[in-house]
């Protein structure tokens, strides 16, 4: 089948979730942008948005309406061309708003899966379950009569066990979005050795069309990103507990925060991405993780206290962030959670013992948002660690052997050939996490 063929009739699986509805924006205006051109004029385009929620999928055409817009607003040009043969729009704001129709006209809001049986190509963006995953793709295998592809969005179950036991015969590949899809640059592209030719052909035109950044892995749980994520939040989650001895639960988180941010230069600290991810989706990719793993137990008891706790981070369906390890004041950190007494713990009740314990941090300390425009990025870095393991302090210390375990984490994905090498792991961390460097690098062995 021809590319235009195969996205004739698409569903997109968890349609109103957060990364469900990013995939759905990305192949709506993608299917609509096909059925412009003149050779696919008389084409009937559809995508089913399907969704167990009816006020789910209420706000995801909201969110469509406004997201398309905003595209069709930065496209005007193109769009004047593509509908260069309708004298009736003249100006932009009657052009955008044709353009908002016509790609909206392409979507069909579902609570059921039947529609799904039409499909060609199906993307799946549900809960990260196995078994429901599979539950779902036999149900669309025992009613369809094609032979649908289908693309996972799944950050961790291995694509061959999918494929495997929904009986799928190759026709799966793990197309991983980073969140949010709409704005990140990154795919995470799994195959296996029984996946088609012509879906991985597929896959990469379909990516190249919408302007992203694809990273192969190989077939093991977790992949590159979570492979790194969540060995990298374990090492932060138990630094903040080595040291809370000394400063405290809430101490502890504060300060391997504020280190994983300011110290390493990231858009976060690690308290605040595992906040940002969900506490109970860490907890959940982990057990996923965990089956398929050998000599390695990911699991943290913090995490499992603070779920007890019914805290769990996460986001609101506007996209704000819910209070985890942090409370958040206009997404802004303003207090770290005590499971002890149940409360959060005001971030100015801690920075004076904690900021004393962590001890004196290097001048040049460069801020994460101004480095990353930098042309010399590099090797500002490079001086930056330099300077830095040679501070006697407790914040380098935690800082160094936080940088030390990232390119451990790094490595060993390459050795385990989950990664093909280690420019794949450094291209997931900074494109897909937004890290100023990548995590295998020599900024240590310097000086």
């Amino acid at each position: 089948m021809k590319y235009e063929d195969i996205l004739e009739n698409v569903t997109v699986l968890g349609a109103a979730g957060k990364m469900g509805s990013g995939i759905l924006l990305l192949t709506a205006v993608e299917m609509a942008d096909l059925s412009l051109k003149p050779e696919n004029k008389g084409r009937n385009f559809i995508l089913n948005a399907m969704d167990v929620s009816d006020s789910g999928l209420a706000g995801l055409m909201d969110y469509l309406r406004v997201q398309i817009t905003k595209i069709a607003e930065k496209k005007t040009v193109a769009l004047r061309s593509a509908y260069a043969d309708r004298a009736d729009l003249i100006e932009n704001g009657e052009i955008i708003e044709q353009y908002v129709f016509d790609v909206m006209s392409v979507v069909r809001p579902t609570t059921g899966l039947d529609p799904a049986y039409r499909s060609n190509l199906i993307f799946e963006a549900v809960n990260e379950n196995p078994e429901l995953k599979v539950k779902i793709f036999r149900d669309i295998e025992d009613n369809t009569k094609l032979s649908p592809w289908y693309f996972t969005n799944t950050s961790s179950v291995p694509i061959g066990s999918l494929d495997s036991k929904a009986e799928l015969g190759g026709r799966i590949l793990g197309f991983h979005f980073y969140n949010p899809p709409a704005v990140q640059k990154l795919v995470e592209v799994i195959v296996t050795d029984k996946t088609l030719p012509e879906l991985k052909e597929f896959a990469a035109t379909f990516a190249s069309k919408l302007r992203k950044i694809t990273v192969p892995s190989n077939d093991f749980a977790g992949f590159i990103g979570n492979g790194h994520f969540m060995r990298d939040a374990l090492h932060g989650i138990e630094e903040a507990k080595r040291i809370s001895s000394d400063l405290g639960f809430t101490g502890g988180v504060y300060a391997l925060n504020k280190v994983s941010q300011e110290l390493l230069v990231r858009p976060m600290g690690i308290f605040q991405l595992i906040d940002y991810v969900g506490i109970d989706v860490c907890q959940y990719i982990m057990q996923v993780m965990n089956p398929h793993l050998e000599n390695e137990d990911l699991h943290s008891d913090i995490l499992d206290m603070m779920i007890d706790q019914n805290v769990r981070g996460g986001q609101n369906s506007d996209g704000s962030q819910k209070d985890g390890f942090l409370k958040y004041e206009k997404g802004r950190p303003v207090a770290i959670y005590d499971p002890d007494n149940k409360v959060y713990v005001p971030v100015d009740d801690l920075k004076g013992k904690t900021d004393e314990f962590l001890g004196s941090i290097p001048d040049c300390v460069p801020a994460w948002r101004s480095i990353i425009r930098e042309k010399d990025k590099d090797d500002i870095l490079k001086g930056y660690f330099i300077t830095l393991k040679g501070v006697t302090s407790n914040g380098s210390d935690l800082a160094v052997r936080y940088l030390k375990r990232s390119k451990e984490i790094g490595e060993k994905l390459v050795a385990d050939n989950v990664a093909a090498n280690e420019t794949d792991v450094n291209t997931v961390m900074l494109t897909g996490f937004f890290h100023a460097y990548g995590p295998i690098n020599d900024f240590l062995n310097q000086g």
